[in-house]
């Protein structure tokens, strides 16, 4: 494609250290095959016929040194649509493997991502481009490299979502409708239809994961997985120093702590992946390829949102940390060849579940209004809450907060009833609670407002502390769904209401209530709302 310099975007200032210095294919036509010894291979994005801005990240385009004034020009549209490229731009597709529902898939690689480039903002702070559905690459397989609004406004405002809500994760600048109708059929049951393409702009200091790894260490292609390793420690962990086998190991463990903190964050949020794979993992332990995620409605450890993981519910949200550790183990195999002493990196992954176990116990501790864990008191209130809750259905996150206006008084004076009654909106069927249950909560109830009692933190102070990681609002898979109905007709209205109301997960927001609201009866079973599948 040849470079169109448009004036308004020009002070983006591109680094692309990724392809300055690592193998690329040779190979320059965009067909799909095998890529050896390669880390990357050259590619543009596909020119899309009539694009439109649905919507952008006012705080992302500002980190990126782009103007709104910038936003609303049709440069910015015609470059994130794929149409244009600018001065310094060199777009590519990366090269990795993974393990797909824990088995070897071989090589994967961006089948629908393009990378237009590194840019290095004003601050010193390095950000990679990528358009995701913006056409076929190399590695597209059998499939087009396009994606649809459905999937894309999904991703964009979780992106976002996640962010504000203090979880590791990439982020997203811009969803723009391309004009084409793209086929998909939506649950693989042999019913394709015309959906509307769109393409989302991610944006990460990288993008590079454990497959990238991977795919060069099963093909003993040991000069490019160590050319690879040495690339990451330099630059996304150049606070280790020079690559050493000593800085490879500091690199593992880093990469566990981070992913470690990652899981605790979904776990506190009630976040499930949906497709953990080992290509969906990030080596800097930020959440990565927004698919057929989904938000716990009902609080049930066993649930997963994704239709092709229906049977085994390999990730189904209470086995998000042994996936994340399996993945890790799989990362380490990567990285041994490089190594004349593993043990190290053994040494390094056993540290995984003491940091998710104390991450969680703290993360809980902190939900619960304490100021710290106390495990003499603390680990058996945690069992028992989390063997409650999914014993009817009760909606995590308004649970989390009903239980800050608790008041510690409450429990010198207040009967049995009383203590339910403050709990009862985070109920689906609160005429179904059977006396078993209410007995078992007003326990539950009685010991943990005598622990919160042993705290002198005034109730308005705890409420506050609460507030501030027990989220008023998250993105409900029902909620998306409106706003993706919107989108398809043209009204993208919601989706920015959506990213504003996102933007301040934590906040009240009078008049925002009804986002807030427990899943209603009709999303129960409704494709897009209870389960999805990974087609986009």
């Amino acid at each position: 494609m040849q470079v169109d310099a448009p004036t308004q975007l020009n002070t983006l200032r591109f680094d692309n250290r990724f392809v300055g210095g690592l193998p690329a294919d040779p190979e320059g036509e965009n067909y799909r095959r095998q890529v050896p010894k390669a880390c990357f291979s050259r590619v543009d994005p596909t020119q899309v016929p009539a694009p439109r801005l649905v919507a952008h990240s006012h705080e992302m385009a500002a980190e990126l040194g782009i103007s709104e004034t910038e936003v609303a020009s049709d440069d910015f549209v015609q470059v994130f649509a794929g149409n244009r490229l600018i001065e310094g731009m060199d777009p590519f597709a990366m090269c990795y493997g993974g393990h797909q529902f824990g088995n070897w898939a071989g090589q994967l690689g961006d089948g629908r991502a393009i990378n237009l480039g590194e840019i290095v903002n004003a601050e010193g702070r390095r950000w990679m481009l990528q358009l995701k559905g913006a056409g076929p690459t190399p590695y597209s397989r059998t499939a087009d490299g396009l994606a649809v609004l459905r999937s894309s406004v999904r991703e964009f405002l979780c992106s976002e979502a996640m962010h504000h809500l203090g979880v590791p994760t990439t982020r997203a600048l811009s969803l723009v409708m391309t004009g084409n109708a793209v086929v998909r059929d939506m649950f693989y049951d042999g019913h394709p239809k015309e959906e509307p393409g769109a393409i989302v702009c991610r944006v990460s200091p990288s993008f590079t994961r454990f497959g990238n790894f991977q795919i060069h260490a099963s093909r003993g292609e040991l000069d490019v997985l160590r050319k690879l390793v040495d690339h990451t420690i330099r630059t996304d962990f150049p606070e280790l120093g020079n690559p050493t086998p000593d800085t490879i190991v500091e690199m593992y463990g880093e990469v566990v702590r981070r992913t470690a903190v990652m899981i605790v964050d979904w776990m506190r949020v009630g976040f499930v992946h949906g497709v953990m794979n080992t290509d969906n993992m990030s080596i800097l332990g930020l959440t990565i390829d927004y698919g057929p995620y989904g938000w716990l409605e009902d609080y049930n450890p066993d649930w997963t949102p994704n239709t092709t993981d229906a049977g085994g519910r390999r990730y189904r949200y209470g086995h998000q940390p042994q996936i994340a550790q399996w993945n890790l183990m799989m990362l380490g195999n990567a990285f041994a060849p490089l190594l004349e002493d593993v043990a190290p990196l053994q040494q390094a992954l056993d540290g995984f579940s003491k940091s998710c176990e104390e991450g969680w116990n703290t993360a809980l501790a902190r939900k619960l209004g304490f100021e710290s864990f106390r495990r003499a008191t603390d680990e058996e209130l945690k069992t028992d809450l989390l063997a409650l809750l999914p014993q009817v259905e009760t909606d995590m996150t308004i649970f989390f907060r009903k239980l800050a206006n608790i008041e510690k008084a409450t429990a010198n004076d207040a009967d049995d009833a009383d203590l339910l009654a403050p709990m009862i909106d985070a109920y689906y069927q609160p005429e179904n609670l059977t006396d078993e249950y209410r007995t078992r909560f007003h326990q539950w109830m009685r010991r943990y407002l005598a622990r919160l009692g042993e705290d002198e933190t005034p109730d308005k102070v705890r409420r506050e502390r609460m507030n501030a990681v027990n989220p008023r609002y998250v993105l409900r898979n029902w909620v998306a769904q409106l706003a993706i109905d919107k989108a398809e007709e043209g009204d993208f209205a919601l989706v920015n209401e959506l990213l504003e109301l996102l933007r301040h997960p934590y906040d009240e927001q009078p008049g925002k209530e009804e986002y807030a609201q427990k899943r209603p009866e009709w999303a129960r079973h409704r494709a897009g709302c209870s389960m999805l599948s990974c087609s986009s």
